[in-house]
């Protein structure tokens, strides 16, 4: 967690932000430049995908979100929404980088908090079925499906990021990532120069079916 005397930046109104209950901090496929540390109050993380809505986190006082965009400068993966009346410190780039120049113990804490979420994310993959993965990849990848052109070859092709598809079937990059090695290991999909190869659709579109 993070303390609410970390730094004398905390205290500067102007990265305070109020939001009530069902205020929504940003949606998922926003661009975002700030890291947002909850002072007070809850927020819910949730995941859009071809299942529909999956929560994926639901965080309270000293909690932090949004750090990869602020890092990466990646678009946000999630929807975050306000659970109940809550106050949030917005930090961006530039202001976090000097927050953490000035108490290098904060940015010790981030990296701590970082590494628990994922420990806890490779234990939920332990956990999970593969079909639990696959299924929802497979919807994903049936969406950006394209025939191959003549000049490619046969088959069906496959133009989008990790992120894309991850975002696609509501899964973390992680969990689209396994699952995208477990169709690879199963002949059903391969890598090919800048895109993912389906040789045959029917075959992939069977994974969706339940085992007997």
């Amino acid at each position: 967690m993070l303390r609410d005397n970390d730094s004398q930046f905390r205290v500067r109104a102007e990265y305070q932000r109020e939001l009530e209950p069902g205020d929504t901090v940003f949606d998922q496929g926003d661009p975002g430049d700030h890291l947002y540390v909850i002072q007070a109050g809850e927020v819910e993380l949730a995941r859009e995908g071809a299942a529909g809505q999956r929560v994926v986190a639901r965080l309270g006082a000293g909690d932090f979100f949004g750090e990869l965009s602020v890092v990466m400068g990646q678009p946000h993966s999630t929807r975050a929404v306000a659970v109940k009346t809550t106050r949030l410190l917005e930090l961006d780039g530039a202001t976090l980088e000097s927050m953490c120049l000035a108490q290098p113990e904060i940015a010790i804490r981030m990296i701590r908090i970082l590494v628990s979420r994922l420990i806890e994310a490779e234990r939920r993959l332990s956990m999970l079925g593969v079909d639990d993965l696959l299924r929802p990849v497979v919807r994903a990848v049936l969406c950006f499906a394209e025939p191959e052109s003549a000049r490619d070859g046969e088959g069906f092709s496959v133009r989008t990021t990790l992120r894309g598809l991850a975002d696609q079937a509501g899964l973390s990059m992680l969990e689209a990532h396994r699952a995208l090695h477990q169709l690879f290991d199963r002949k059903l999909m391969r890598l090919a120069d800048d895109r993912l190869q389906i040789p045959d659709l029917e075959a992939l579109s069977a994974a969706l079916e339940p085992a007997d």
